[in-house]
């Protein structure tokens, strides 16, 4: 039988008429001479009703569905009894009294229940993706994916971009995460790579005069996994030509207001708020602030210079910093939990951290009180009242700030301080350009090779690198990047010398962006972009928990797709035809 209507569509309006619906069995009520089934598919669910009294044969049939059975049923649309309606469904004031039923397949029983509330773990739903992607919700979080992924489109046509692939079997160029790579047959011993972004490929087209480039983009990068982060990931890329920093920024905003207004009816505010790198990481401790609640840190280092407890003093002698958070009534916290707090900012990196406690009378509490003047600190920290709770770290900026920018995000969520209806987007600007690797020692991109600097900050190369500042902006929301993006390098010489300040050599350079660099002397025009994370904004709009939710067919945190059980041996044949031999010992067998 071919379906007339979803089940999702039948209203009053319908009543009388004869229709058609296909699905699966969703639910399953015997009332003795009356069975009830609803029958669900990714547009809503509709009850049929089969009557012994109407069609005892049919009722007969009937008897034998059970859930996730896939029928069709034909029949006419009534409206329900006085008091059985059901106001949660738009079709809960009518049901279909059947007089037809095909029985397409059976299931067998399922490891778990096709419902939103589902008691099963996420290796269990990821095994059987199938039946995990027939839950509303999750059918939900694709709908609205693709919705948003047509406006996308739909935008940027509009503003005259061109929508251009950009190759999958690529150059191996590890300069950020570690790149999959792929054996090539016909080459032996060679491998592409698969891209971790189009990066250079989008610069290319400015290069060859396309102006407006954007793409869906598959990327894939081999890096530890995370509830935000996958192996392979889609992200909204374009790249423009003859801009400047504000446009790309302008027209970024315009694209995220017109996915939350038309998926969700969210205003977000016009124009977003703008940081800059130093004042995110000075008052968050994080370049991705969630502004949704305001818990600072608070800059102690002056004070920390005249202090009597020589940690602090040390640590701002030493080149470090001293800052604190303060906790709102954060007396009430016991020793234990302050313990707790202890532990885990060791776990963060931190050597350890120092606590007060502020009584209601103003005095202080502490086994370290005794080194400071209660009213020196009271100046030093105004935003300090009676019954709070004062958290200090003492160590080089990074850790500091480190420790206590994820100490603010997990004491905003155990204390309810952060108001889950709102939504505070911002653009974090003026990111450093370089930062210096102890390790390697050697100076590293904070974003890309190809980031360029401030006009104003180009003597500074030569100078004091890492004071340079790039072109380069984050746009972020509640506290998860949405994209980065920057205006790129256009002149050679300019690149040559980034190159240079990254200590790759002319030779690796023109080894690894060889292609890039003859471009560049080709006449290249002054071009920028950016790239959103398409499953990350897919998260944040379905309120989803895990970006795994928003992908059809995600992957574990190790890597693996439990549903088809790769990545997998390969029969040794295939691999002595790409010229490989693995040294990897195959686990012993139970």
């Amino acid at each position: 039988m071919k379906r007339s209507h979803n089940c999702g569509e039948l209203a009053l309006t319908h009543v009388g008429n004869t229709v058609t619906l296909a699905g699966w069995v969703a639910s399953r009520r015997d009332h003795g001479g009356v069975i009830f089934i609803d029958i669900r598919d990714r547009y809503g669910l509709t009850q049929i009703v089969f009557d012994s009294e109407d069609n005892a044969q049919l009722h007969t049939v009937a008897d034998r569905l059970r859930n996730e059975y896939v029928i069709a049923i034909t029949g006419k649309v009534s409206v329900r009894p006085e008091g059985s309606e059901n106001t949660h469904l738009p079709t809960g004031h009518i049901e279909i009294q059947a007089d037809a039923l095909d029985l397409y397949n059976e299931a067998k029983p399922l490891p778990f229940s096709v419902e939103d509330d589902v008691h099963a773990s996420e290796s269990l739903r990821l095994e059987h993706r199938y039946l995990d992607l027939r839950r509303p919700k999750m059918q939900e979080l694709l709908q609205l994916r693709s919705q948003v992924a047509y406006l996308t489109r739909q935008y940027f046509h509009d503003q005259q971009f061109l929508e251009i692939e950009t190759p999958i079997l690529t150059k191996s160029t590890p300069e950020g995460a570690r790149d999959y790579l792929v054996p090539s047959r016909v080459n032996p011993g060679e491998f592409f790579a698969l891209p971790q972004s189009p990066q250079l490929f989008k610069q290319i087209l400015m290069i060859g005069g396309l102006d407006r480039y954007f793409q869906i983009a598959r990327c894939f990068r081999d890096e530890d996994l995370r509830l935000d982060r996958q192996p392979e990931f889609t992200q909204i890329d374009l790249e423009m030509s003859f801009v400047d920093r504000e446009d790309i920024m302008s027209l970024i905003e315009h694209l995220i207001r017109l996915i939350f207004k038309e998926t969700k009816q969210i205003d977000l505010p016009h124009p977003f708020p703008q940081l800059t790198f130093e004042e995110s990481m000075a008052r968050y401790g994080t370049d991705k602030p969630d502004l949704r609640f305001d818990l600072p840190l608070h800059d102690l280092s002056a004070f920390a210079k005249t202090c009597d407890f020589q940690v602090f003093r040390r640590a701002v002698e030493d080149g470090g910093m001293v800052k604190a958070l303060v906790v709102p009534k954060g007396t009430a916290f016991t020793r234990n939990r302050i313990d707790n707090l202890i532990d885990t900012a060791r776990e963060f990196g931190a050597k350890g951290l120092a606590w007060i406690k502020m009584t209601e009378d103003g005095e202080l509490d502490s086994s370290i009180a005794k080194f400071f003047n209660g009213q020196d600190l009271r100046t030093a920290l105004p935003a300090a009242n009676p019954g709070d709770l004062l958290l200090f770290v003492a160590d080089k900026a990074t850790i500091v700030h480190q420790v206590l920018g994820r100490l603010r995000l997990l004491l905003g969520e155990e204390l309810a301080l952060i108001d889950q209806t709102r939504w505070e987007p911002l653009w974090v600007i003026d990111f450093p350009m370089f930062e210096y690797d102890e390790a390697s020692q050697r100076h590293v991109a904070l974003h890309h090779p190809f980031t360029a600097p401030h006009p104003e900050d180009e003597d500074l190369l030569e100078s004091e690198p890492l004071q340079a500042k790039t072109l380069a902006y984050d746009v972020v929301l509640n506290g998860f990047e949405l994209g980065g993006g920057s205006i790129r390098i256009h002149s050679p010489r300019m690149q040559e010398k980034v190159f240079d300040l990254l200590k790759i050599s002319k030779e690796e350079a023109r080894e690894k962006f060889g292609f890039l660099l003859d471009a560049l002397e080709s006449g290249a025009p002054p071009h920028g972009g950016i790239a959103l994370g398409l499953d990350r904004l897919i998260m944040l709009l379905g309120q989803t928990e895990s970006i795994r939710d928003t992908i059809p067919f995600p992957k574990t945190q190790k890597a693996q797709c439990l549903l088809t059980h790769a990545p997998s041996s390969v029969a040794p044949e295939q691999l002595q035809e790409l010229s490989i031999r693995t040294t990897a010992k195959k686990p012993a067998t139970p």
